[in-house]
């Protein structure tokens, strides 16, 4: 079930320089469909087109002809230390740059009664720490600042499914990827031999390869009638401790010295507590509707992200 569309898509994507907006660009490209990239500066050729995310901006134009949206934007909520200015920050961009996107998509329907695909970027953060509850896209909120972050983030997407369009929250776990992300800090850990359990280690990580990521937003693509969450994780969430023993053994280091989550909270501040937290989180809506993952086990996860350095 996991074919193409029947036809090539236009689509277009916000935050296409990050981790995941450079592979989803460049695999949609390999299977022949059109990318409009949406960017905040004046464009330099015919696939771009400008928007400013900051002031809620998107003239709705823009998203002529397009089949679909796939927004990414927003500051990546680990890149700096939570500030209650970042924190606001996080917040605040991400929520009018997805108003701006479903406003656009939905007079887009409104002006040529066409429905544009809206993909919106969402995080499992939107559980919380939840210990050893299995959690699924039917299980509510939990509590914390990117749970919050997570449910307003959702909650712009609201002019657009309000117009009748097809949106689709894709709730994505830790990207393991050796070119950024979740996974760099731990790499390099392991490397200098420092590599080991966060905290207690117990925690569940719901990791998830980023040729898999990337393939399930395509997915996502292929599967308009999929709307509402859906979580995009690995078929099994391992606890925290097993990335760290599997990481070392990988790349033939101890990975046995344990990070205590006081050291962490020292070191990083109040994100230490998301690192610490447990979400075991699985992907029954995509698995229920024929997505098979590549990297299943987590061995294959991590090889897949190293072999992307």
């Amino acid at each position: 079930m996991q074919q193409g569309s029947a036809r090539p898509l236009t689509v277009a994507v916000t935050g296409a320089s990050g981790l995941i907006g450079r592979a989803l660009v460049a695999a949609l490209r390999e299977r022949g469909d059109e990318v409009v990239t949406l960017v905040r500066r004046e464009p330099v050729s015919a696939g771009e087109r400008r928007w400013d995310p900051a002031t809620g901006h998107l003239d709705p134009q823009a998203l002529a002809g397009v089949d679909a949206v796939v927004n990414l934007a927003g500051p990546g909520v680990g890149d700096k230390r939570w500030t209650p200015a970042y924190k606001a920050r996080v917040l605040r961009d991400r929520v009018s740059a997805t108003e701006a996107v479903a406003e656009a998509v939905a007079a887009r329907l409104a002006s040529d009664d066409r429905a544009i695909h809206l993909v919106n970027a969402s995080a499992v953060g939107y559980y919380g720490d939840r210990g050893e509850e299995l959690l699924t896209e039917d299980s509510p909120g939990g509590l914390g600042f990117l749970a919050e972050v997570c449910r307003a983030w959702e909650g712009a997407t609201q002019a657009a499914s309000a117009a009748g369009a097809p949106v689709t929250l894709a709730r994505t776990g830790l990207v393991m990827s050796g070119a950024g992300g979740a996974l760099a800090p731990l790499v390099r850990a392991t490397r200098l031999g420092a590599g080991g359990p966060m905290g207690s280690g117990r925690q569940f990580w719901p990791v998830i390869s980023r040729r898999d990521e990337i393939a399930a937003l395509l997915f996502l693509l292929d599967h308009p009638d999929l709307t509402g969450p859906v979580n995009l994780v690995g078929v099994e969430p391992p606890r925290q401790r097993e990335v760290a023993g599997a990481l070392g053994r990988l790349l033939h280091r101890p990975a046995i010295l344990p990070a205590p989550g006081a050291a962490l909270r020292a070191v990083i501040g109040e994100f230490a507590g998301e690192i610490m937290a447990s979400q075991r989180v699985l992907p029954d809506r995509l698995l229920a509707a024929g997505f098979v993952h590549q990297d299943r086990a987590l061995t294959a996860v991590l090889a897949s992200a190293l072999a992307e350095e």
